[in-house]
């Protein structure tokens, strides 16, 4: 059974005429009658009783018809479905992220990215650096976010947000009321550190920060979020070196001060496979970087 035999035969018991069926389809009446002899011969069943005055449904005609009608329209969203999903509008779209992308423009991406193309179906993952490259390796994910240049040549990387790292301190320390705090100044203070096992990067570039200011800083705890960094700063628990777009988490009981060197950057990169082009993928990656851009 072809859906072409579908169609001809839709048509036929809609006209119920095999000359207005045929002009319809745009083709002649004898490749019709062939059509409809060879569906017939594929159900086992006669669908339309026909002489020269009349063309009439058989009670098998007609209980196929319904049928008929619904296949073809599921056959048709199929097509559509397909060429939405070829051209980015439809799909799925798996999204691996670290914590601090909640602060440097994901909401805002994921809002404009929504409001464009309603029928993708997003789905969001919190997981570190090293989790996300491991999801997308497997395909279990289709795009992330993280703190790390280091790829498999499996995957495509681009970077995304490069600032400062900030002093946060809490909000009744000797130093919160400063403008800038020299990088120095925190050497005697206890650390709340990311930890190197969430992302090995931010590890060493925070200690590379304390080793250029002359000190290796005392670390009194390791956790494995930024807002988790920011919490125990903010309840008096240590000191820490963050990235700037962490202020915006406004958590009362920490503050935000600008370090007087130049110091590393923390950076953010978008990472997804190498391969077949993903429109779907394409289009959030275009949204993300015109944001950036914005």
């Amino acid at each position: 059974m072809e859906l072409r035999h579908l169609r001809y035969f839709v048509v036929l018991a809609e006209e119920l005429h095999f000359g207005r069926a045929a002009r319809r389809l745009s083709i002649s009446q004898p490749p019709l009658s062939v059509a409809i002899r060879q569906l017939e011969e594929s159900v086992g069943a006669r669908l339309f009783d026909r002489n020269s005055k009349e063309v009439r449904l058989t009670p098998a005609g007609d209980a196929l018809l319904l049928s008929a009608r619904a296949l073809l329209r599921q056959a048709e969203e199929a097509a559509l479905e397909a060429r939405d999903v070829s051209q980015g509008s439809a799909g799925r779209l798996r999204i691996g992220f670290v914590g601090a992308m909640l602060y440097r423009g994901l909401p805002q991406a994921l809002r404009k990215f929504q409001a464009k193309h309603p029928a993708v179906r997003i789905t969001l993952s919190e997981l570190n650096s090293g989790e996300q490259i491991a999801e997308l390796l497997h395909d279990r994910l289709d795009f992330g976010f993280v703190h790390t240049s280091r790829m498999p040549a499996e995957l495509k990387h681009a970077l995304l947000v490069s600032e400062p790292f900030v002093a946060c301190l809490p909000v009744g320390h000797r130093l919160a009321r400063r403008r800038t705090v020299p990088a120095a100044s925190l050497r005697d203070e206890p650390f709340v550190l990311f930890s190197r096992n969430v992302s090995p990067d931010y590890h060493e570039r925070i200690l590379a920060i304390c080793a250029d200011a002359g000190f290796r800083p005392e670390v009194r705890h390791e956790v494995r979020h930024w807002l988790s960094v920011v919490s125990l700063v903010s309840q008096g628990m240590g000191v820490a070196l963050v990235p700037n777009a962490l202020h915006h988490s406004a958590l009362r009981g920490a503050v935000f001060r600008p370090l007087e060197e130049q110091v590393a950057q923390s950076e953010s990169y978008c990472v997804w496979r190498d391969g077949p082009e993903n429109a779907v993928v394409q289009a959030f990656l275009r949204t993300v970087q015109a944001g950036r851009a914005g």
